[in-house]
Formats: structure tokens, C-alpha cells, sequence
């Protein structure tokens, strides 16, 4: 089980990201629906995965990437725009297009948290 970061502005969608999240067996320890909430939390809330959306309010989540890149940790972006508007400095992170299935939201979240989560494999 990983604990997850969660950063969406629309409360429905982020509500909705949560349930699965919980349904896939991980549970949600923080979320956040604006950069100004996300900046603290990104810095001292102990999670295993950030999940991002790339457009929080009409500002870009560069600044708390940044922050969760900096302590090491790994996180992924959920947006509506596809990879569009990814910050450049994150091009490599994995990106799932909003609306998505709860299949791949899994092959996404288990693949980006290996198996420091999942002790029998």
C-alpha cells in the first residue's frame, strides 16, 4: 500500500481521483487544491507518490514538482491536456490523460512506486 499526494483544483475530479486511489489498495494522506495549499504539504507530508495535475487554477505545478523532485521523491501528472503543458524541467515524468480508467491510473501508479510498495514482489 502507498501513501499518495494528491494535487487537483476541481474538487469532484479530485474526489473522484481519490476513490481510486483508496480502490487500487493506496490511501490518500494529503491533498491539496491550489499551489498555495499543495506548497506546504509538498514539503513536510510523508507520501510515497505525488499525483499531480499539471493545471492548478490556471497556475502550473512546476513550483511543487520542484519541491517533491527535491526530496527525492516520485511523483506523475494527471491532466485533462495530455503531456501539453508538462513543465519542461519534468519532460520525462509519466502523464495520464484525464478522463482515464482506473486500469491504467494502477499501471501508472504501480509502476511509478516499483515495488518499494509491494513487498511480495
Amino acid at each position: 500500500m502507498g501513501a499518495v499526494f494528491l494535487v487537483e483544483d476541481e474538487a469532484l475530479i479530485r474526489m473522484m481521483i481519490a476513490d481510486m486511489v483508496e480502490e487500487l489498495g493506496h490511501r490518500v494522506v494529503a491533498e491539496a487544491g491550489s499551489i498555495q495549499a499543495a506548497e506546504p504539504l509538498a514539503r513536510t507530508t510523508v507520501f510515497d507518490l505525488g499525483i499531480l495535475d499539471i493545471n492548478i487554477g490556471g497556475f502550473n505545478i512546476s513550483p511543487i514538482a520542484e519541491i517533491i523532485d527535491g526530496r527525492g521523491l516520485p511523483f506523475v501528472f494527471v491532466s485533462g491536456y495530455g503531456a501539453k503543458g508538462r513543465p519542461v524541467l519534468f519532460s520525462d515524468r509519466p502523464v495520464l490523460q484525464k478522463p482515464f480508467l482506473i486500469s491504467k491510473f494502477a499501471e501508472l501508479i504501480n509502476s511509478s512506486l516499483g515495488d518499494s510498495c509491494n513487498p511480495g514482489g
